[in-house]
């Protein structure tokens, strides 16, 4: 294994913690806008600010897990589908991609997501050894 390879998958795992960071605050701090993003994206309308209260929850007991490297297999797993979904959903962006270029950074995104995934056992800079 390369030296600097759990450094590496570390840095990968902080940057896409970051991201989910301020996309669970936004639920918290913005429910509005996390409404139009739910019914825009997802089709889930009519959604209070509880729900997105509740979601948030949830997901910031995940990234707090997924930033400490714990159960790998499941907390990795999951932010990879959570994120496909979102990269996915926003298909519409990508055909107009000179009026929409941000949506665009989904997709490096999403292969970090993934890489990261399938090298979860050599990330070992993490607070349990837990997969």
């Amino acid at each position: 294994m390369p030296k600097n390879l759990p450094f590496a998958l570390l840095l990968l795992r902080l940057g896409i913690f970051v991201v989910f960071l301020f996309w669970t605050l936004d639920k918290f701090f913005n429910p509005e806008h996390a409404a139009r993003v739910f019914a825009g994206f997802y089709f889930l309308e009519g959604m209070g600010d509880l729900f997105f209260y509740v979601i948030g929850g949830f997901q910031l007991v995940l990234i707090l897990m997924f930033a400490g490297g714990l159960l790998k297999t499941w907390t990795y797993g999951a932010i990879l589908v959570f994120h496909a979904i979102s990269t996915f959903s926003s298909f519409g962006k990508y055909l107009q991609p000179f009026d929409n270029l941000l949506f665009f950074t989904a997709w490096p995104m999403l292969a970090a997501c993934a890489a990261l995934f399938m090298l979860r056992e050599y990330d070992t800079l993490v607070l349990s050894r837990g997969k």
